[in-house]
């Protein structure tokens, strides 16, 4: 089976390093550890793509140029049925969980993540995986503290990690990774029970 791995986030240097880009960066840390093709643009699919190995599984991964709104355009080439959809892995920031934590899902709704329902609606299904990558900050117990309002939303995610956060996202980075080659090894469900337990 070929996976498709997709990172969300805006391309330009502007959004490098922003809390929307996290997509974008989880998806090259793991080109990166994985020996991927160089990236190179793809106008049909609107992307950056490149692809690699995992074990004898090719993966094809794509960082969508069309901006976040506009995702689905890059996958709707790609995803032509529901049976292909069960191929495609999303990456994308989640407000709902914090900095340092991750969560793979499949058969969700959007949670109101833009590029996300962009997806859904170019392929026509919810049965699709979602590595879903905490950006809220936490509090010593941590319950996440969400920004509240559309225009503090926007503010928070499109502003850039602060440092540590960044090295958060580094340790945050090879575990997804690891994630991501167990998604492709032995299936979405053994790789939600191995990392969905905290």
């Amino acid at each position: 089976m070929s996976y498709i791995f997709v990172g969300l986030g805006n391309p330009g240097e502007e959004y490098t390093d922003t809390r929307h880009n996290t997509g974008r960066i989880i998806l090259e840390a793991f080109a990166k550890k994985n020996d991927c093709t160089e990236w190179k643009a793809d106008m049909k699919l609107k992307s950056l793509a490149c692809t690699g190995k995992v074990g004898k599984e090719k993966v094809t991964l794509l960082m969508p140029e069309t901006f976040m709104n506009n995702s689905g355009n890059a996958v709707r080439p790609l995803v032509t049925s529901a049976k292909k959809a069960e191929t495609l892995v999303v990456i994308h920031d989640d407000l709902d969980l914090p900095i340092g934590r991750f969560k793979i899902s499949f058969g969700k709704n959007s949670g109101g993540h833009r590029g996300v329902e962009s997806i859904i609606k170019a392929v026509k299904t919810i049965n699709f995986i979602r590595l879903r990558i905490g950006i809220s900050k936490a509090n010593a117990k941590g319950v996440v503290k969400k920004p509240q309002g559309e225009e503090a939303v926007g503010e928070y995610i499109l502003a850039k990690f602060k440092k540590p956060e960044l090295e958060e996202l580094k340790n945050v980075a090879k575990r997804a990774g690891d994630a991501l080659a167990l998604i492709v090894t032995d299936g979405k469900e053994t790789a939600m029970g191995e990392y969905n337990k905290a």
